[in-house]
């Protein structure tokens, strides 16, 4: 089962991302936003890496979450997190990947030689396929970010030009998280499925309320059968609850000591889904009349709810923030009394549509 989520959020006068700096005439510098175009237009938007980035830093400050030092190779752009998915919450739900040789020891602890005579080095990456997959947050309708001018000055001092990109936007991002990998770690040899290495795997094996899968294994190039690890379904139920949570306290984006503004969701879809698959991605559009303008699809969100009914566990619930979008009020409460052929809807605010999807979830995590 995966946890299918879509969020809108509306910025003003905002530069979340930025792409870096170019000459203008008469500007030593000028910062530019993030753009990407289609179809000939251009659009805004915040990389994936960022909006996870954001995710992570709310997650240890307001749900303390237990995150992985990361470490930088000498000499080399290369930095690694300590591959630890079960001490350390945000290995889990964000993935890693740590390549690394070690030197092959024999039974006294002694180093193996090669044929030349000099230290056997055996490969010991690991890596694990991050649960939480998220989309980049991008305008929905064509934007055209403005080009300010502005000046680093203090009192008599000799003001420095600069520029830089602002815009305003109604943006949408998806996410999916799968509720079954969460928490579940193997050690196979399989690029993206080894997860631990051989110590932290007797480690897990010996960590109270852990439990191994015997409906699920693999054998190892040995020939010797490999199962997986899964950490305590109290533990498994927080790291999914917090992930969630956290998108009510969600903030950042650069230059926000001059333009700041609320990136918290306000408008949201969460459900549970038996696929992958994100069904959600085509419900929100550009007007076609006014490109500027943002149309809310609800017939495109009955004929998801319709399509796809047998896909859906529980309810699907819809969140709006009162001032966001109040011309779809009234359709959007319709949804709740859809009936037969469809699944159960539940129509709310933000932060209770997120806190009774939570209570669903838990109930849903086994």
């Amino acid at each position: 089962m995966n946890v299918q989520g879509l969020i809108l959020i509306d910025v003003n006068g905002v530069a979340l991302n930025n792409a870096g700096t170019i000459q203008q005439a008469g500007i030593e510098n000028k910062t530019v936003t993030k753009k990407i175009s289609k179809n000939g237009l251009p659009y805004t938007y915040v990389s994936g890496q960022a909006w996870r980035y954001w995710w992570r830093e709310v997650l240890q400050k307001e749900f303390k979450w237990n995150m992985s030092p990361v470490t930088k190779v000498d000499g080399k752009s290369q930095v690694y997190t300590a591959a630890d998915p079960i001490q350390y919450d945000d290995d889990d739900i964000f993935g890693y990947m740590r390549a690394e040789k070690e030197i092959e020891k024999d039974e006294n602890g002694e180093a193996k030689k090669n044929k030349k005579g000099k230290e056997k080095e055996v490969n010991v990456t690991v890596t694990r396929v991050s649960p939480l997959k998220n989309s980049v947050i991008i305008s929905v309708a064509s934007t055209r970010p403005s080009s300010n001018f502005s000046s680093a000055s203090r009192q008599n001092d000799v003001p420095v030009p600069y520029g830089k990109e602002e815009y305003s936007a109604i943006m949408k991002g998806m996410f999916s998280l799968d509720l079954e990998q969460v928490g579940t770690f193997a050690s196979y040899n399989k690029t993206g499925f080894k997860n631990i290495n051989e110590k932290l795997f007797t480690k897990a094996k010996e960590t109270k309320g852990v439990s191994i899968l015997d409906d699920q294994y693999v054998k190892n190039k040995e020939g010797e059968f490999e199962k997986l690890i899964r950490l305590p379904l109290e533990t498994r139920k927080k790291r999914v609850v917090d992930t969630l949570s956290a998108l009510k306290f969600i903030n950042g984006g650069a230059m926000q000591t001059s333009n700041l503004d609320d990136v918290t969701p306000k408008f949201i879809i969460l459900a549970t889904f038996k696929t992958g698959n994100h069904p959600f991605s085509h419900i929100v559009k550009a007007d076609a009349i006014n490109e500027n303008n943002v149309q809310l699809n609800v017939d495109g969100i009955k004929e998801v709810l319709k399509d796809y009914k047998e896909q859906f566990e529980g309810t699907v619930f819809i969140g709006r923030r009162s001032g966001f979008l109040d011309e779809y009020s009234g359709v959007l409460k319709e949804l709740e009394s859809l009936g037969d052929g469809y699944p159960t809807v539940q129509i709310g605010s933000i932060n209770e549509t997120i806190d009774k999807y939570c209570e669903q979830l838990e109930k849903q995590i086994s």
